[in-house]
């Protein structure tokens, strides 16, 4: 078949099939648009979905009216200059958008208008319908500049293109997501939302800076987010890494609480997502994804953003660092967390409590004896009452009290010091059941799953000791060869030293294959074969080998638990105040290996509102 130019509407339509997928597309490049403009607020609307109406206004500059023709033009910009030889330079990009396709690529599957006001002007409006341009003609305009763009009957120039959206409300739901992604990312802009003529999103402008930041990401995320959220800010050779990131235990489900921008623009990157499970990895169970909103800002030159048409996708030129910046970073503010556990857990404690009107006929022995079961180990400074009492209210199941008594004519032991209440986790009172140690603080309780911290703090000083030296490797019998894809292969000996960090030994063994010479002792007999071949998994997903780094943290977690105070243990007072301490010293105490809390914080304000005292 001979080769022929397409008409300018099919190769506008092929654009606008790349760039405008969805409604939730045309408002990610309006909204954009408007932010390169300068504007300090944008209110979009949208109607149907976005399929019958969308409207995007803005207080930014405008749009002078000898330049709305071009516009709506392809390839026609106001956001890239050519130097003095004429050249544009695609490789420092400054802004959100830079092709000059998006509002053509709309115009010509719908009906768009364009009203804008530049300083000093007046009002003038260009519309575009299924590709066809109108004169430009004065025009009504509210404000003394910015400018007004909407957009009817999306894809009605494609209606093949309208059998592949979803519902009104799916479409809705997407538009909805993609204004909280830009507004995290511009706290100083005001937005305002409204969907079939119902606000659902008014935002103020807050100030510039964290503080700003965290308010907006508050009204976005919620007040948990808010309060169990670790301040971001590391820079490591020119590349900044800002924001905030969740404690372990509040975790989620799945990964749509993570929030990536590069250069204030929203992308979805695998780098950077495996960056963030690798930063948790220690942290979190695999189908325990953390919580975080983190903003990168770098060079242009040191990032492609033009390697997909949405623009959702980046290319770093240098990969390496900025996983380790991001790993490093993350990993530090966990750290500086110490034993901290997010507030919801004392939040979901309380809700499994039931209240209760009165105490049934033989709790205390009316109509009958109470039952009373073993699992308490009482503290010495209570005063030892006449006989053990089941406490009220509880089943055959519930802990007794079991005082150690002082000998016989002896004082009562001494009352513990007021400087342990004063401490994070207070002094330990009591444990019940063999398996929960009970604290006080000056204004609550405490309680703690000892075996969980204490695995914790076992896991920790293996994980130091690694740290301290190099990972023991044992010496494979029979050296095994492991046949991969030929990229695979490449993949994985190109990361051989970073392997021999970790105690793998791997060798080239002709194409396709490596041979598997040592493994890390910690992992005894294992299947080698697996570890190679998820670890080139990871490297292909991830580009990092997290299956060895967790494969290892696996084991050794393992250690810990059988090396670690075991649940029904009856600990002295001395035992548990030491577990309390070693928890206040230790990073990461908070939660066990699981990302599940070790301790829940009960404050005395909850305790009240919980017995109606407030």
């Amino acid at each position: 078949m001979p080769i022929r130019r397409l008409p300018p509407e099919t190769v506008n339509r092929i654009a606008a099939g790349e760039v405008v997928e969805r409604p939730a597309s045309a408002v990610k490049e309006l909204v954009e648009n408007a932010l390169d403009a300068g504007a300090a607020r944008i209110e979009i609307q949208a109607d149907g979905g976005g399929l019958s109406r969308i409207l995007i206004a803005d207080d930014g500059k405008g749009i002078p009216v000898e330049e709305l023709p071009l516009a709506v033009e392809r390839h026609a910009t106001s956001k890239l200059a050519p130097d003095d030889a004429g050249d544009v330079d695609l490789l420092r990009i400054h802004t959100l958008g830079f092709r000059g396709e998006a509002l053509p690529s709309i115009g010509s599957v719908a009906r768009l208008t364009i009203t804008a006001r530049a300083p000093g002007q007046a009002a003038h409006a260009v519309t575009v319908e299924g590709g066809d341009q109108r004169p430009v003609a004065p025009a009504a305009f509210p404000g003394p500049h910015g400018a007004r763009v909407e957009v009817r009957d999306l894809f009605y120039a494609t209606p093949a293109r309208l059998k592949f959206m979803k519902s009104a409300r799916a479409e809705a739901m997407a538009i909805s997501e993609e204004i909280r992604r830009q507004a995290m990312a511009h706290e100083a802009v005001a937005f305002t939302l409204d969907l079939d003529g119902k606000t659902t999103l008014r935002l103020p402008a807050e100030h510039p800076g964290p503080q700003g930041r965290l308010k907006r990401l508050s009204a976005l995320l919620g007040r948990d987010f808010e309060a169990n959220a670790l301040l971001i800010d590391q820079e490591r050779d020119g590349v900044r890494l800002s924001g905030y990131a969740g404690l372990p235990t509040y975790s989620r489900g799945n990964a749509q609480h993570q929030y990536l921008f590069v250069n204030g623009r929203p992308v979805k990157d695998r780098l950077l997502q495996g960056a963030l499970r690798g930063a948790y990895a220690d942290f979190l169970a695999r189908d325990r994804h953390p919580a975080a909103v983190l903003f990168l800002d770098l060079d242009p030159l040191l990032v492609d953003v033009n390697v997909h048409p949405a623009k959702a996708e980046v290319r770093f030129r240098d990969p390496a660092l900025v996983r380790g910046l991001i790993v490093g970073a993350l990993r530090h503010a966990l750290a500086a967390a110490g034993h901290r556990a997010s507030t919801t857990v004392a939040a979901d404690a309380l809700a499994g409590f039931t209240a209760h009107a009165g105490v049934g006929d033989g709790a205390w022995g009316v109509g009958g004896a109470a039952h009373p079961a073993q699992g308490w180990s009482g503290w010495q400074g209570w005063s030892a009452p006449s006989a053990p009492q089941t406490l009220p209210g509880l089943n055959d199941r519930s802990a007794r009290v079991e005082p150690t008594w002082p000998a016989p004519h002896t004082p009562h032991p001494t009352p513990q010091t007021p400087s342990e209440i004063d401490l994070p986790l207070g002094a330990a009172r009591a444990q019940v059941h063999g398996t929960y140690i009970v604290a006080q603080t000056r204004d609550g309780i405490v309680v703690v799953d000892q075996h969980a911290a204490h695995e914790r703090l076992v896991y920790e000083r293996m994980k130091a000791q690694m740290a301290a030296g190099s990972v023991t490797r044992q010496a494979l019998l029979t050296p095994e060869v492991v046949d991969l894809d030929p990229a695979e292969a490449d993949r994985v000996l190109a990361r051989a030293d970073e392997l021999a960090a970790l105690g793998l030994i791997v060798e080239p063994f002709g194409g396709g294959a490596v041979l598997v010479r040592e493994t890390p002792a910690l992992l005894g007999d294992c299947d080698v074969q697996g570890l190679v071949r998820d670890i080139a998994d990871d490297l292909s997903e991830h580009g990092a080998a997290l299956a060895l780094s967790e494969r290892l943290g696996e084991v050794c977690g393992t250690m810990a638990c059988h090396g670690s105070v075991r649940a029904g243990r009856v600990l002295s007072a001395p035992e548990m105040n030491a577990l309390l301490r070693q928890m206040e010293a230790t990073p990461h105490s908070g939660q066990c290996n699981h990302g599940r809390p070790t301790y829940v914080e009960l404050k005395l304000a909850d305790l009240e509102k919980l017995f109606g005292r407030r």
